[in-house]
C-alpha cells in the first residue's frame, strides 16, 4: 500500500512538474519575481563559518540562480535535483547545515512539529530555517482561497507531532495553505518554538507574483508593466492586513 500511494504522489508530482517547466519557460515576468522572491529570502542567511545551504522542496530547482552553492532537494528525483530529501527524514547529520530554506513547503507538512525537529537537529547553532508561505490576508484570502486549487484549512485541526513513527512513513499529499500563518502568527504554537529565535516575520503583497498568475493561471499584465506593479506593490506593502499574500519568516536555533 505505501509503495502505491508513493507512486501516486510521484506521478502528481512529476506531471506538475513538467507543467510548471513549460510556463517557466514561456513566463519571463515569472523568472523575473521568483528571483526577487528568491532574493528576499537569501539576505536572511545566516554568516556561519561552516555549514551548507539547503533547500527542501526545490521544484524545478532554480534557487541557485540566486544562491549558486546551495543544495536542492525535492522528494522525488529529477535530472536539476541534487539528492532527494524528507523533510521528516533527513540524511544530512546533526550541526551540519547552515541554512535551511522552504519555499511553499511548510504547509505540505501535515506534521509540522515533527518537521521542525528535524530542522533543529541538522542545523548548526544559530543557523536559520528561511520560510515563504501563503499569508491570509483579505487579498490572500481571495488569491488563495478562491483561485487556487489547495485549500487553505483556516478551520482544519492542526496535528503538531504525528502519532506513531508509521503516520510519517505512510503520509500522502496533504495541504493547508494557511498553515505557516496560524502557527507564525497566533500565540497558541508559541510554546512549541522554544528552541528557537525569531529573527523576521514580514508580510509581503507580492502583488507582481499575485498578477503574474503563477504557474496555474495567466498572466494578467504586459512583461513592460513590471516596474509599474513593483511600484504598487510598494505602497500595498504598507497595508499587510489588507493585501500581503505572502509571508517571510526567519528563524534562528538557538545555542545549546
Amino acid at each position: 500500500m505505501k509503495e502505491a500511494q508513493r507512486s501516486v504522489d510521484c506521478q502528481r508530482h512529476q506531471s506538475e512538474i513538467q507543467h510548471n517547466l513549460l510556463v517557466w519557460r514561456k513566463k519571463r515576468v515569472l523568472r523575473t519575481v521568483y528571483r526577487d522572491m528568491h532574493s528576499r529570502m537569501a539576505v536572511h542567511l545566516s554568516d556561519l563559518p561552516n555549514g551548507i545551504t539547503v533547500e527542501l522542496g526545490s521544484g524545478i530547482g532554480n534557487i541557485k540562480d540566486v544562491i549558486p552553492g546551495c543544495i536542492k532537494t525535492d522528494l522525488f528525483n529529477n535530472p536539476w535535483i541534487d539528492q532527494v530529501e524528507d523533510a521528516y527524514h533527513l540524511s544530512f547529520p546533526s550541526l551540519s547545515v547552515a541554512n535551511l530554506l522552504l519555499m511553499d513547503v511548510f504547509h505540505h507538512l501535515q506534521y509540522p512539529g515533527n518537521a521542525l525537529c528535524e530542522f533543529h537537529r541538522v542545523l548548526l547553532p544559530g543557523g536559520r530555517l528561511i520560510i515563504l508561505e501563503p499569508c491570509v490576508s483579505f487579498l490572500g484570502l481571495a488569491v488563495y482561497g478562491a483561485f487556487h486549487r489547495e485549500p487553505l484549512g483556516l478551520y482544519r485541526d492542526i496535528q503538531w507531532y504525528s502519532k506513531t513513527n508509521d503516520d510519517l512513513e505512510r503520509q500522502s499529499y496533504y495541504a493547508a495553505q494557511g498553515n505557516a500563518y496560524r502557527i507564525f502568527r497566533h500565540h497558541r504554537f508559541r510554546s512549541h518554538l522554544g528552541g528557537w529565535r525569531q529573527i523576521e516575520k514580514k508580510r509581503m503583497a507580492a502583488f507582481a507574483y499575485v498578477l503574474s498568475g503563477g504557474y496555474s493561471k495567466p498572466q494578467l499584465f504586459p512583461e513592460g508593466a513590471l516596474p509599474l506593479i513593483t511600484k504598487i506593490e510598494k505602497l500595498l506593502n504598507k497595508a499587510p492586513l489588507l493585501f500581503a499574500t505572502r509571508l517571510l519568516v526567519v528563524l534562528e536555533k538557538r545555542d545549546a
